[in-house]
């Protein structure tokens, strides 16, 4: 009996992975062995930066909002203490966009607490 290869499938398998090097730079984007390696380290680096975002944009907040909060003549960690001793349930990124577009907002909050 003939050995039976569900070359359907493989093929199907191969295309998948080349549609997602599209746009890649030289044999990374057709050729079946380089792809598949390219493709695996950049699902690797979309999982990790996934996280890594998550991170810079804290970092992003925390600096507004630190500059915001010395406007008004507090350091960072003490208007957060404050913010958190005051039971004021906004988060950073509410804080940080308050802090950066409604500064007459971000005033009244620091007021409030002081």
């Amino acid at each position: 009996m003939p050995r039976s290869v569900n070359s359907v499938a493989s093929r199907a398998r191969r295309k998948k992975i080349l549609k997602q090097a599209k746009g890649f730079f030289g044999r990374r984007k057709n050729v079946w062995t380089v792809a598949k390696n390219a493709v695996d380290k950049a699902m690797l680096y979309a999982y990790r930066d996934r996280k890594v975002n998550k991170r810079n944009f804290r970092a992003l907040w925390i600096t507004r909002i630190n500059a915001g909060a010395r406007i008004n003549g507090m350091s960072y960690s003490q208007f957060m203490g404050k913010i958190k001793a005051n039971n004021i349930e906004l988060n950073r990124k509410v804080l940080a966009d308050l802090a950066m577009n409604h500064p007459d907002a971000f005033k009244a909050i620091a007021d409030k607490i002081k």
